[in-house]
């Protein structure tokens, strides 16, 4: 029996010696700042933000992009904290997490998010990373903004709703949700980016995660907010839903910040489908009982990338798919089930303030999640008439 035992704990670690999130475990916290900023920014600061303002409108906009700000830096301060909740144990994986707060069979259903929110992503790229390209895309941006402002705002700008109709109106708020989601999205590959730090019962891992956090999250909020809010500033409702496309010279810093941009989402790529390389790697040496290989690996992510590139191909409409998908797949990771990992784990006693303070970010989760897909839904169906496959 023991000898059983034996044998299973050093066919687990071999295993985790070959899989990509437990192979390595010497990062610093920069590593921990530079993924999750890589895995956020980019497609959310130059599409999403300035066309999701004039959805919502400067009120309600501002007030959305502060509140998403807050939230999910708190959920992932949560994910951060329940890496290690467990004496001797490493939840390094989502799922893992979740089976822990809610059991084997109900646990693995937090892995359908994951993979349907990484193959989402190849629409972008599928190439190796580059941690700070998403630097130069900023500045390059920022760059075109100010080129631009000297002239000031544009002639007859507006900053009444996109939509004529309230029902339009309507429809576009609650897919603007969804932009904002899709913007702030990244929880997913928390625990997988802090895998790869060092930890020891004096030094754990979550003081050099949460650093690399909330160095992260300051580099969010000076990307953020500036496009998204003079952007809006500027073009009022006429901005287009890439702030790019709005800006008309310096045309060279244009072309560039695009490049940077292109450059950037394909380093953004491996954040995302590395949780899921890991999974399907370890179902099929686990379930499947192929031997871990450099042959096995190789064909697995190809065959897995080929797949996910002639869907993103085919999609002709990434812009109605930004807000469906930051409400149907993103908003669960990072607007909902850390709140209800938290509270299954740790049982904060009823009426505290976090007790308190997990219910209402759950319902403002749920809200996210259900009016979201609704209003990108409907922009998906009103423009169907347009679209052209592999367009």
């Amino acid at each position: 029996m023991e000898d059983n035992k034996v044998e299973d704990g050093k066919k687990q670690k071999n295993l985790d010696d070959w899989l990509p999130i437990t192979s390595s475990r010497n990062a610093k916290w920069w590593y921990s700042a530079f993924h999750n900023v890589t895995a956020m920014v980019g497609a959310g600061v130059l599409s999403c933000l300035p066309y999701a303002m004039a959805e919502l409108g400067w009120g309600p906009g501002v007030v959305i992009l502060i509140l998403s700000w807050i939230i999910t830096l708190y959920t992932l301060w949560q994910m951060v904290e329940m890496h290690e909740m467990v004496p001797g144990k490493r939840f390094d994986r989502y799922h893992e997490l979740g089976q822990h707060a809610f059991g084997e069979k109900v646990g693995l259903w937090t892995t359908y998010f994951i993979m349907i929110f990484a193959p989402c992503h190849f629409i972008l790229s599928h190439l190796p990373n580059f941690n700070s390209i998403s630097a130069i895309s900023f500045s390059a941006a920022v760059m075109s903004l100010i080129a631009s402002i000297h002239k000031g705002v544009h002639p007859n700008v507006q900053y009444t709703y996109v939509a004529s109709t309230t029902p339009g109106r309507v429809f576009n708020f609650f897919s603007a949700l969804g932009d904002v989601g899709f913007a702030y999205a990244g929880h997913n590959g928390v625990l997988e980016i802090q895998a790869t730090i060092p930890s020891t019962p004096e030094k754990p891992s979550k003081g050099p995660m949460w650093k690399g956090v909330v160095f992260a999250y300051i580099v969010v909020a000076l990307f953020y907010f500036p496009l998204a809010l003079i952007g809006y500033w500027m073009f009022g409702n006429s901005v287009a839903d890439n702030i790019l496309i709005t800006l008309e010279k310096p045309r060279w810093l244009i072309a560039a910040a695009n490049m940077f941009v292109v450059i950037h989402v394909i380093g953004s790529y491996q954040i995302y489908a590395m949780p899921v390389f890991d999974m399907l790697e370890t179902v099929l040496v686990k379930e499947l009982k192929f031997t871990p290989s450099l042959t096995l690996r190789l064909i697995n992510r190809t065959i897995y990338k080929a797949f996910t590139m002639f869907i993103a191909i085919l999609i002709p409409f990434f812009r109605s798919l930004v807000g469906f998908l930051g409400g149907l797949v993103f908003a669960p990771t990072t607007y909902f089930l850390p709140w209800i990992m938290w509270l299954a784990v740790y049982k904060p006693k009823r009426f505290s303030l976090s007790w308190f303070t997990n219910w209402i970010c759950i319902i403002l989760g749920g809200i996210l999640m259900t009016l979201a897909p609704i209003g990108a839904l409907r922009q998906i169906i009103l423009q169907a008439r347009t679209f052209k496959v592999f367009a």
